[in-house]
Protein backbone atom coordinates (compact mmCIF):
# COMPACT_ATOMS: atom_id res chain seq x y z
CA UNK A 1 0.00 0.00 0.00
CA UNK A 2 1.73 3.76 -0.96
CA UNK A 3 0.14 6.53 0.99
CA UNK A 4 0.87 9.46 -0.01
CA UNK A 5 0.83 12.89 1.14
CA UNK A 6 2.24 16.31 0.62
CA UNK A 7 4.88 18.82 1.99
CA UNK A 8 3.38 22.22 2.78
CA UNK A 9 2.37 23.92 -0.44
CA UNK A 10 4.12 27.22 -1.21
CA UNK A 11 2.26 29.58 -3.27
CA UNK A 12 4.46 32.58 -4.46
CA UNK A 13 2.65 35.57 -6.12
CA UNK A 14 5.40 36.82 -9.29
CA UNK A 15 4.50 40.03 -10.47
CA UNK A 16 8.06 41.73 -11.31
CA UNK A 17 11.04 40.29 -12.77
CA UNK A 18 12.91 40.42 -9.11
CA UNK A 19 10.46 37.76 -8.03
CA UNK A 20 11.53 35.08 -10.46
CA UNK A 21 14.55 35.20 -7.81
CA UNK A 22 12.67 34.09 -5.19
CA UNK A 23 11.04 31.09 -6.91
CA UNK A 24 13.97 29.44 -8.54
CA UNK A 25 15.67 29.26 -4.63
CA UNK A 26 12.57 28.34 -2.94
CA UNK A 27 12.44 25.48 -5.40
CA UNK A 28 15.74 24.36 -4.86
CA UNK A 29 15.54 24.31 -0.95
CA UNK A 30 12.01 22.22 -1.30
CA UNK A 31 14.37 19.69 -3.53
CA UNK A 32 17.37 20.14 -1.47
CA UNK A 33 15.31 19.32 1.67
CA UNK A 34 13.61 16.36 0.28
CA UNK A 35 17.34 14.79 -0.30
CA UNK A 36 17.04 15.00 -4.13
CA UNK A 37 20.50 14.91 -5.70
CA UNK A 38 22.03 18.44 -7.29
CA UNK A 39 21.68 17.16 -10.64
CA UNK A 40 17.81 16.69 -10.14
CA UNK A 41 17.18 20.02 -7.92
CA UNK A 42 18.78 21.47 -10.36
CA UNK A 43 16.25 20.76 -13.22
CA UNK A 44 13.56 21.74 -10.45
CA UNK A 45 15.63 25.19 -10.62
CA UNK A 46 15.75 25.58 -13.99
CA UNK A 47 11.96 24.87 -14.50
CA UNK A 48 11.28 27.58 -12.08
CA UNK A 49 12.98 30.15 -13.30
CA UNK A 50 11.41 29.57 -16.90
CA UNK A 51 7.88 29.28 -15.59
CA UNK A 52 8.76 32.27 -13.45
CA UNK A 53 9.91 34.34 -16.56
CA UNK A 54 6.82 33.24 -18.58
CA UNK A 55 4.50 34.77 -16.21
CA UNK A 56 6.20 37.81 -16.24
CA UNK A 57 7.09 37.87 -20.28
CA UNK A 58 3.54 36.76 -21.56
CA UNK A 59 1.33 37.87 -18.93
CA UNK A 60 2.99 40.43 -16.39
CA UNK A 61 2.00 38.73 -13.41
CA UNK A 62 0.25 35.31 -11.48
CA UNK A 63 1.42 32.57 -9.36
CA UNK A 64 3.68 29.80 -8.91
CA UNK A 65 2.16 26.78 -6.53
CA UNK A 66 5.58 24.26 -5.18
CA UNK A 67 4.81 20.74 -3.29
CA UNK A 68 6.53 17.70 -2.77
CA UNK A 69 4.42 14.62 -3.29
CA UNK A 70 5.74 11.71 -1.64
CA UNK A 71 4.77 8.11 -0.28
CA UNK A 72 7.70 7.42 1.71
CA UNK A 73 9.88 5.80 -0.93
CA UNK A 74 9.52 8.16 -4.52
CA UNK A 75 9.25 11.42 -3.96
CA UNK A 76 8.30 14.34 -7.09
CA UNK A 77 8.38 18.19 -6.55
CA UNK A 78 5.49 19.65 -8.68
CA UNK A 79 5.40 23.19 -9.89
CA UNK A 80 2.58 24.86 -11.18
CA UNK A 81 2.06 28.31 -13.19
CA UNK A 82 -1.24 29.80 -13.39
CA UNK A 83 -1.86 32.77 -14.78
CA UNK A 84 -5.47 34.82 -15.92
CA UNK A 85 -3.72 35.89 -19.46
CA UNK A 86 -4.83 35.75 -23.07
CA UNK A 87 -4.12 32.04 -23.22
CA UNK A 88 -1.77 30.71 -25.59
CA UNK A 89 -1.16 28.08 -28.51
CA UNK A 90 0.22 25.43 -26.85
CA UNK A 91 1.30 23.26 -29.73
CA UNK A 92 3.11 26.11 -31.01
CA UNK A 93 4.63 27.29 -28.04
CA UNK A 94 6.14 23.99 -27.87
CA UNK A 95 8.47 24.49 -30.84
CA UNK A 96 11.96 25.87 -30.03
CA UNK A 97 12.14 29.32 -31.65
CA UNK A 98 8.60 30.19 -31.20
CA UNK A 99 8.60 33.42 -29.55
CA UNK A 100 5.51 36.44 -28.83
CA UNK A 101 8.19 37.93 -26.33
CA UNK A 102 11.38 38.72 -28.77
CA UNK A 103 12.67 36.02 -26.43
CA UNK A 104 15.13 32.64 -28.10
CA UNK A 105 11.59 31.04 -27.49
CA UNK A 106 13.17 27.98 -26.09
CA UNK A 107 11.75 28.22 -22.08
CA UNK A 108 8.31 26.11 -22.39
CA UNK A 109 10.06 23.29 -24.84
CA UNK A 110 12.80 23.32 -22.23
CA UNK A 111 10.23 22.57 -19.17
CA UNK A 112 8.41 20.00 -21.28
CA UNK A 113 12.42 18.59 -21.45
CA UNK A 114 13.49 18.60 -18.13
CA UNK A 115 10.45 16.94 -16.62
CA UNK A 116 8.97 14.19 -15.14
CA UNK A 117 5.27 15.06 -15.68
CA UNK A 118 4.24 18.00 -17.97
CA UNK A 119 1.34 19.49 -18.93
CA UNK A 120 -0.54 22.58 -19.85
CA UNK A 121 -3.91 23.92 -20.29
CA UNK A 122 -5.13 27.07 -22.13
CA UNK A 123 -8.49 28.76 -22.82
CA UNK A 124 -8.34 32.17 -24.76
CA UNK A 125 -9.16 34.79 -22.70
CA UNK A 126 -9.19 32.45 -19.56
CA UNK A 127 -5.56 31.99 -18.58
CA UNK A 128 -3.25 29.20 -18.76
CA UNK A 129 -2.46 26.00 -16.68
CA UNK A 130 1.23 24.92 -16.57
CA UNK A 131 2.05 21.73 -14.54
CA UNK A 132 5.73 20.14 -14.76
CA UNK A 133 6.60 17.25 -11.83
CA UNK A 134 10.02 16.22 -11.57
CA UNK A 135 10.72 12.61 -9.35
CA UNK A 136 13.54 12.32 -7.38
CA UNK A 137 15.23 8.93 -9.39
CA UNK A 138 14.63 7.54 -12.74
CA UNK A 139 11.69 5.31 -12.53
CA UNK A 140 9.86 6.81 -9.86
CA UNK A 141 6.59 6.57 -9.35
CA UNK A 142 4.71 9.79 -10.55
CA UNK A 143 1.18 10.09 -8.92
CA UNK A 144 -1.93 10.27 -11.04
CA UNK A 145 -3.96 12.30 -9.01
CA UNK A 146 -3.77 16.33 -8.60
CA UNK A 147 -3.91 18.31 -5.49
CA UNK A 148 -3.84 21.99 -4.33
CA UNK A 149 -4.09 22.57 -0.35
CA UNK A 150 -3.05 26.46 0.60
CA UNK A 151 -3.83 28.72 3.46
CA UNK A 152 -5.61 31.71 3.97
CA UNK A 153 -3.38 34.90 3.00
CA UNK A 154 -2.01 35.98 6.59
CA UNK A 155 -1.88 32.16 7.91
CA UNK A 156 1.35 29.74 8.39
CA UNK A 157 -0.45 26.95 8.09
CA UNK A 158 -3.46 25.12 6.23
CA UNK A 159 -6.44 24.24 8.32
CA UNK A 160 -7.27 21.48 5.78
CA UNK A 161 -5.27 18.25 4.55
CA UNK A 162 -5.79 15.64 2.13
CA UNK A 163 -4.42 12.11 2.21
CA UNK A 164 -4.26 9.32 -0.76
CA UNK A 165 -3.58 5.35 -0.33
CA UNK A 166 -3.65 3.45 -3.15
CA UNK A 167 -3.54 -0.83 -2.70
CA UNK A 168 -3.80 -2.62 -6.00
CA UNK A 169 -6.70 -0.87 -8.41
CA UNK A 170 -8.16 0.50 -5.43
CA UNK A 171 -8.02 4.05 -3.97
CA UNK A 172 -8.96 5.77 -0.73
CA UNK A 173 -9.17 9.75 -0.47
CA UNK A 174 -9.31 12.20 2.46
CA UNK A 175 -10.22 15.79 2.40
CA UNK A 176 -10.32 17.03 5.83
CA UNK A 177 -11.16 20.67 6.84
CA UNK A 178 -10.67 21.59 10.17
CA UNK A 179 -12.91 24.57 11.71
CA UNK A 180 -11.38 27.91 11.37
CA UNK A 181 -7.89 28.55 10.61
CA UNK A 182 -4.05 28.33 11.50
CA UNK A 183 -2.44 26.18 14.03
CA UNK A 184 -5.86 25.08 15.92
CA UNK A 185 -7.57 24.16 12.28
CA UNK A 186 -4.72 22.06 11.05
CA UNK A 187 -3.75 20.16 14.16
CA UNK A 188 -7.40 19.10 13.78
CA UNK A 189 -7.23 18.15 10.03
CA UNK A 190 -4.04 16.38 10.95
CA UNK A 191 -5.94 14.21 13.97
CA UNK A 192 -7.91 12.91 11.19
CA UNK A 193 -5.45 12.03 8.86
CA UNK A 194 -3.42 10.01 11.41
CA UNK A 195 -7.05 8.27 12.10
CA UNK A 196 -7.86 7.51 8.06
CA UNK A 197 -4.66 6.68 7.85
CA UNK A 198 -4.81 3.43 10.19
CA UNK A 199 -6.93 1.90 8.38
CA UNK A 200 -8.13 3.93 4.56
CA UNK A 201 -9.61 0.73 3.21
CA UNK A 202 -12.62 0.45 5.69
CA UNK A 203 -15.60 1.55 4.72
CA UNK A 204 -15.71 5.17 4.71
CA UNK A 205 -18.74 5.76 7.27
CA UNK A 206 -16.38 3.60 9.60
CA UNK A 207 -13.64 6.16 8.71
CA UNK A 208 -16.01 8.90 9.95
CA UNK A 209 -16.06 7.23 13.14
CA UNK A 210 -12.86 6.52 14.07
CA UNK A 211 -12.38 10.45 13.03
CA UNK A 212 -14.55 11.41 15.21
CA UNK A 213 -13.44 10.13 18.36
CA UNK A 214 -9.94 10.85 17.38
CA UNK A 215 -10.74 14.49 17.02
CA UNK A 216 -13.17 14.70 20.53
CA UNK A 217 -12.60 17.56 22.88
CA UNK A 218 -10.16 19.27 20.02
CA UNK A 219 -11.33 21.87 17.52
CA UNK A 220 -13.24 19.71 15.51
CA UNK A 221 -13.95 19.41 11.55
CA UNK A 222 -15.46 18.24 8.26
CA UNK A 223 -14.20 15.78 6.16
CA UNK A 224 -15.22 12.95 3.21
CA UNK A 225 -13.74 9.68 2.40
CA UNK A 226 -13.99 7.85 -0.94
CA UNK A 227 -12.97 4.49 -1.84
CA UNK A 228 -12.33 4.00 -5.11
CA UNK A 229 -12.28 0.50 -7.15
CA UNK A 230 -11.61 0.65 -11.00
CA UNK A 231 -12.26 -3.34 -10.58
CA UNK A 232 -15.50 -3.01 -9.34
CA UNK A 233 -16.66 0.32 -11.21
CA UNK A 234 -17.89 2.07 -7.97
CA UNK A 235 -16.84 4.73 -5.47
CA UNK A 236 -18.16 4.41 -1.56
CA UNK A 237 -18.34 8.05 -0.15
CA UNK A 238 -19.11 8.85 3.33
CA UNK A 239 -18.90 12.44 4.76
CA UNK A 240 -19.69 15.04 7.74
CA UNK A 241 -19.35 18.64 7.22
CA UNK A 242 -18.94 21.27 4.11
CA UNK A 243 -16.91 18.91 1.72
CA UNK A 244 -17.80 18.73 -1.45
CA UNK A 245 -17.93 15.41 -3.60
CA UNK A 246 -18.37 14.58 -7.16
CA UNK A 247 -17.58 11.75 -9.46
CA UNK A 248 -17.04 13.26 -13.36
CA UNK A 249 -17.65 11.14 -16.16
CA UNK A 250 -18.20 11.04 -19.90
CA UNK A 251 -22.11 11.70 -19.43
CA UNK A 252 -22.19 13.75 -16.55
CA UNK A 253 -21.20 15.03 -13.40
CA UNK A 254 -22.82 13.53 -10.21
CA UNK A 255 -22.69 15.23 -6.65
CA UNK A 256 -21.72 13.08 -3.85
CA UNK A 257 -23.86 13.23 -0.08
CA UNK A 258 -22.01 14.62 2.77
CA UNK A 259 -24.08 15.14 6.10
CA UNK A 260 -24.76 17.77 8.39
CA UNK A 261 -22.04 17.87 11.36
CA UNK A 262 -18.94 18.38 12.82
CA UNK A 263 -16.45 15.22 13.52
CA UNK A 264 -15.22 15.45 17.11
CA UNK A 265 -18.36 17.79 18.22
CA UNK A 266 -21.52 16.47 16.92
CA UNK A 267 -21.50 13.32 14.40
CA UNK A 268 -25.88 13.31 13.70
CA UNK A 269 -25.59 10.51 11.04
CA UNK A 270 -22.81 8.50 9.07
CA UNK A 271 -24.10 6.62 6.44
CA UNK A 272 -21.85 4.85 2.96
CA UNK A 273 -23.33 5.80 -0.61
CA UNK A 274 -22.37 4.32 -3.49
CA UNK A 275 -22.22 5.41 -6.99
CA UNK A 276 -21.03 4.32 -10.25
CA UNK A 277 -17.92 4.69 -11.47
CA UNK A 278 -17.64 4.01 -15.36
CA UNK A 279 -14.42 4.03 -17.60
CA UNK A 280 -12.80 7.47 -18.07
CA UNK A 281 -14.39 8.39 -14.73
CA UNK A 282 -12.89 10.91 -11.83
CA UNK A 283 -13.34 11.79 -8.49
CA UNK A 284 -13.23 15.08 -7.49
CA UNK A 285 -13.29 16.50 -4.13
CA UNK A 286 -12.89 19.58 -2.06
CA UNK A 287 -13.32 21.90 0.93
CA UNK A 288 -15.36 24.61 1.69
CA UNK A 289 -12.46 27.39 0.04
CA UNK A 290 -13.53 25.99 -3.27
CA UNK A 291 -17.06 27.59 -4.64
CA UNK A 292 -19.05 24.36 -5.80
CA UNK A 293 -20.95 26.58 -8.51
CA UNK A 294 -18.13 24.45 -11.41
CA UNK A 295 -19.03 23.04 -14.44
CA UNK A 296 -16.24 20.84 -15.72
CA UNK A 297 -18.33 21.62 -19.45
CA UNK A 298 -17.20 25.02 -18.63
CA UNK A 299 -13.53 24.06 -19.76
CA UNK A 300 -13.38 22.38 -23.40
CA UNK A 301 -10.71 19.54 -23.27
CA UNK A 302 -10.21 20.34 -19.93
CA UNK A 303 -11.83 16.50 -18.51
CA UNK A 304 -8.80 15.15 -20.82
CA UNK A 305 -5.91 16.67 -19.16
CA UNK A 306 -4.00 15.50 -15.95
CA UNK A 307 -5.51 15.64 -12.49
CA UNK A 308 -3.18 18.21 -11.27
CA UNK A 309 -4.14 20.27 -14.52
CA UNK A 310 -8.31 20.04 -13.01
CA UNK A 311 -7.34 20.90 -9.54
CA UNK A 312 -5.36 23.45 -10.60
CA UNK A 313 -7.60 25.33 -12.97
CA UNK A 314 -11.05 24.92 -10.36
CA UNK A 315 -8.37 26.44 -7.73
CA UNK A 316 -7.57 29.51 -9.80
CA UNK A 317 -11.37 30.44 -10.93
CA UNK A 318 -13.19 28.81 -8.05
CA UNK A 319 -11.37 29.84 -4.79
CA UNK A 320 -12.15 31.96 -2.25
CA UNK A 321 -9.45 34.32 -1.07
CA UNK A 322 -11.03 34.60 2.55
CA UNK A 323 -10.58 30.38 3.27
CA UNK A 324 -8.51 28.07 3.39
CA UNK A 325 -8.26 25.92 -0.14
CA UNK A 326 -8.02 22.45 -1.02
CA UNK A 327 -9.27 19.75 -3.93
CA UNK A 328 -8.18 16.68 -4.82
CA UNK A 329 -8.79 15.11 -8.62
CA UNK A 330 -8.33 11.22 -8.84
CA UNK A 331 -6.31 10.15 -11.75
CA UNK A 332 -8.60 9.20 -14.77
CA UNK A 333 -10.20 5.60 -14.40
CA UNK A 334 -8.81 3.22 -17.27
Amino acid sequence: MRTWLSSPQSRLRVEDPSQVGECRRTALRLAESHGLAAPVAGRVAIVATELGNNLIRHVGHGELLLQALSDGTDVSIELIAIDRGPGMDVAACLRDGHSTAGTAGTGLGAIFRLSTLFDVYSLAGRGTVVVSRIADKAGAASPQFGAVCLAVAGEIECGDTWRIAEHGDAMAILVADGLGHGALAATASRAAAVAFGERPFDPPSETMLRMHGALSGGRGAAAACATVNSTDERVIYSGVGNISGRVLSAERSRGMVSHNGTLGVQLLRRQDFQYDYPAASRVVMHSDGISARWSIDSYPGLAGHHAAVIAAVLYRDHGRDRDDVTIVVSGSRP
